[in-house]
């Protein structure tokens, strides 16, 4: 190969390459309902596409037996669209609520985190399929970089939870007394979409 054309081709795998990064900066918010749409010129910078368990327990409720599955929590983890883990999901404290318990996503190479409460959910079944949890909107209560300084998911406002598969509660009949602190990990897959 000549040396005219050895710097030709660097320079298209460079352009190809640059061309790739800025297609994948471009993340298209997905189409939902009303009622979970992010307003106020916020847009997506992450996608991941999550598998796991909604989490369950046999517990006291003020239901006709007393007694009900109650959430206690997701454990999930996010893949790219290059199936490359991004995050985990889950319940953990956030110190800037009092150390509340709440949702958490974690990035998988940074350790930055944020956590976040719902705003609003939707069970439009134009959208959302049968037998699956509700599609959501979620505010960012607190955020948190990781050990070395990691900020891959600092500014994020916005999390929507959209494309959801299972994770639905267990049937009440199947918590009874002798269930009682019982877990059920019901599984689950959804696509977040972080926004800032």
């Amino acid at each position: 190969m000549s040396a005219k054309k050895v710097p030709f081709l660097i320079i298209l795998a460079t352009i190809a390459s640059g061309a790739v990064m800025r297609a994948a900066d471009r993340i298209v918010p997905p189409s939902v309902p009303g009622e979970i749409e992010v307003q106020g010129g916020f847009k997506p910078f992450l996608a991941a596409r999550a598998y796991g368990t909604q989490n369950f327990i046999c517990a006291p409720a003020n239901t006709e037996t007393g007694l009900d599955w109650l959430f206690i929590g997701p454990q999930a983890t996010g893949f790219d669209g290059e199936l490359e883990q991004v995050l985990t999901h889950f319940q953990s404290y956030n110190p800037e609520r009092a150390n509340a318990i709440q949702a958490t996503w974690q990035h998988s190479r940074d350790s930055s985190a944020v956590w976040a409460t719902r705003v609003n959910g939707s069970l439009d079944a134009r959208y959302v399929a049968p037998g699956a949890i509700e599609w959501l909107l979620l505010q960012v209560s607190g955020n948190q970089a990781g050990p070395t300084g990691g900020i891959k998911l600092a500014g994020t406002k916005f999390i929507q939870r959209v494309n959801t598969v299972g994770g639905v509660k267990p049937p009440s009949a199947e918590c009874h007394t002798g269930t009682i602190n019982n877990r059920r990990l019901v599984y689950y897959e959804a696509d977040y979409y972080f926004y800032r």
